[in-house]
């Protein structure tokens, strides 16, 4: 089990090291540097969630197509389009990661 363990922890420093992982840093970074922007970001990214994870199937697409309208300004500044670009990149990548993990798996689990 601690082999397992090593290898994780390298693979996290390989994650880190990643052309997606520091361009969400650098993105993160830009954005940090204006404290209320970033405030404001983190409201939205909160929001969306919350209408993702407690909203009903009907009524959520339409409160993601209010909230979309309503957001659009702050989403068409270019360092908050960028951090959420690189956020949403890195995002994506773990779960590909998660994915390959459990399809790898799983055949073991039927």
């Amino acid at each position: 089990m601690l082999e397992l363990h090593e290898q994780l922890d390298e693979f996290i420093v390989a994650l880190k090291h990643s052309k997606v992982y520091l361009e969400y840093q650098e993105q993160l970074k830009r954005l940090c540097a204006q404290p209320e922007l970033k405030q404001r970001v983190d409201d939205y990214r909160r929001r969306n969630y919350e209408i993702q994870t407690q909203s009903q199937q009907q009524n959520m697409f339409d409160e993601m197509e209010r909230f979309q309208r309503e957001s659009e300004h702050l989403r068409d500044i270019p360092i908050v389009h960028d951090f959420l670009n690189a956020e949403l990149a890195l995002c994506r990548t773990i779960q590909r990661v998660t994915t390959t993990i459990v399809e790898a798996v799983s055949e073991d689990f039927d």
